[in-house]
């Protein structure tokens, strides 16, 4: 099952493993039983510390326990994690089989300390490019605390919890039998969301920090553009973010970045992650920046985070991107999750052999439509303008898939539902004002992006679309503060674009430090 390339990786990182582990398969009839139990095998090969063993236990059939042998550690896979979930099986097999996990050491001693029993279920997509991070830091805590177990669950393997559970989205957290969370959580959330004790531990531990020369808020292409300039410069640089290259784990496909022939929005995330950590530099994630209050005689910017924590900057790059434009009609927020969804990559595998719809016929929306067609029994494209926008090398593929309607000048209405899920949609015919409804069990939403400015409000001036306004250096309204990316009124919402943004945004605040004589840590001029 797994390349030869891959399998030469796997074997190499498998030389860190420091305990013996088994493979407890619980194994079935069914094909994919076969297919999991030769994917294990094939592992099993790499290394002489791993083991395969047939399991009576209860549990899903078919799955996998990895287990540290003699000891109480484990993490189960309730999936063949292939695809995004496939760096989550290597690491949760390395971290059972003793190599550690690289996380800071007061947050995994508040992993140990957690009392009561903890049984997570993530219920994940293999194409689902958020997944991986809630799997990853669920199997930590499991690791690390023999009080908390965790089953990473395939919503394609299981289509019939799917349906049980009613989900409709992608990762869904499941707490001792209870919906827990939908949608990307990390160890800190998850952590803080069980123990209000370590909350206030990590708010007060983001407080007690020095004030910063630079703090980064956002860490897509402009945020991580931005917080390698300014640490290059010798600058104490601060990126403070909710999730790690915000919209680019929404991409899959990425074919115009220059010099880059093909990449993923997944991958090039962890990328420029990884280039960050290289650097000497701070990462605050898992956090939400709900105010800034300007510097006053003291020179210092103040960021307050919903959390509660607040910290201190010399100056400030704004980089929070935008976000799905909603539809703001009636069934919308009451069916998010079940049936309304953003990301056809992450949730559209739950909707197999399903009607679904899609909302908008731009680019995204006709890509969406496209991706949905090979996965849904029928797809319903809905535009409110009388032509599709999107480009015409996707609209002749559109076009030649059977099982895609194509409705014009239709302004959606509201979305049915029976109090579980989605049942249809209403639009109205734009031209003969009459009303239509459509059967279906999903709706994706594609009509465009909102800048993440809302915090903003009142202190930074804002253009009449909510965009934060820049000059040609990435300045703002107020001294000291500059911003890069989708939340800003340059025209063009493309990741080099924001990446190139980014970059002035960064030399444009070293610029404003050393012009103005603010009282910085050591910088290389």
């Amino acid at each position: 099952m797994l390349e030869s390339e891959l399998l030469v990786a796997l074997e190499n990182h498998l030389e860190k493993l420091v305990h013996d582990v088994i493979f407890l398969f619980r194994s079935d009839e069914s094909d994919a039983s076969i297919n999991m139990g030769e994917f294990l095998s094939e592992v099993c090969e790499l290394s002489p510390r791993l083991a395969l063993e047939e399991s009576d236990d209860s549990g899903y059939r078919p799955s996998f326990c990895i287990q540290r042998k003699d000891a109480d550690v484990s993490v189960d896979f309730a999936a063949i994690p292939m695809g995004h979930e496939f760096t989550s099986f290597v690491l949760a097999l390395l971290q059972v089989g003793g190599h550690p996990p690289v996380i800071d050491p007061e947050i995994g001693a508040e992993i140990s300390n957690v009392a009561g029993d903890h049984v997570f279920e993530t219920v994940v997509s293999l194409s689902c490019q958020k997944c991986p991070d809630v799997v990853q830091a669920l199997n930590i805590m499991s690791v690390l605390n023999p009080n908390i177990r965790h089953t990473t669950i395939d919503g394609g393997l299981f289509p019939e919890e799917v349906e049980e559970r009613q989900i409709g989205s992608v990762p869904a957290i499941f707490h001792n039998g209870e919906l827990f969370e939908y949608g990307l959580m990390s160890l800190e959330e998850i952590l803080g969301k069980l123990s209000d004790d370590s909350a206030s531990a990590a708010v007060q531990r983001i407080s007690d920090r020095d004030p910063y020369d630079v703090i980064v808020v956002g860490a897509g292409p402009a945020g991580c553009a931005s917080a390698m300039y300014a640490a290059r410069k010798g600058l104490r640089t601060a990126v403070v973010s909710d999730r790690f290259g915000g919209q680019l784990l929404d991409t899959l496909g990425i074919e115009n970045l220059p010099s880059v022939i093909r990449t993923e929005g997944p991958v090039l995330a962890r990328d420029l992650e990884q280039q960050l950590r290289n650097l000497e530099l701070d990462i605050i994630s898992s956090q939400n920046v709900e105010k800034l209050i300007p510097a006053n005689e003291s020179g210092l910017h103040l960021l307050r985070l919903a959390s509660g924590a607040e910290i201190k900057g010399r100056s400030v790059v704004v980089a929070t991107g935008a976000r799905w434009r909603r539809l703001e009609v009636p069934g919308e927020e009451e069916y998010l999750n079940k049936g309304v969804a953003f990301c056809p990559h992450c949730d559209g595998p739950l909707f197999k052999g399903k009607r679904v719809a899609v909302v908008g016929g731009g680019n995204s929306g006709v890509e969406a439509a496209i991706d949905l067609a090979g996965l849904a029994s029928h797809v319903t494209l809905i535009e409110f303008m009388p032509e599709l926008l999107a480009d015409d090398v996707l609209q002749r593929t559109l076009e030649r898939l059977e099982n895609v309607q194509v409705v014009l000048s239709a302004a959606t209405k509201a979305i049915d539902g029976n109090g579980e899920g989605v049942t249809g949609l209403v639009y109205e015919d734009r031209v003969t004002g009459e009303d239509s409804t459509v059967e279906l069990d999903g709706v994706f939403v594609q009509i465009g992006l909102i800048p993440n400015t809302e915090w903003l409000s009142g202190t930074l001036e804002l253009s009449e679309r909510n965009e934060v306004i820049v000059d040609a250096r990435c300045r703002t309204s107020i001294a000291g503060v500059v911003a890069a990316g989708d939340c800003t009124t340059e025209p063009y919402k493309q990741i080099v674009v924001a990446m190139g943004a980014g970059s002035t945004a960064g030399l444009s605040a070293f610029d404003h430090l050393i012009r103005n004589s603010v009282n910085m840590t050591e910088v290389q001029i």
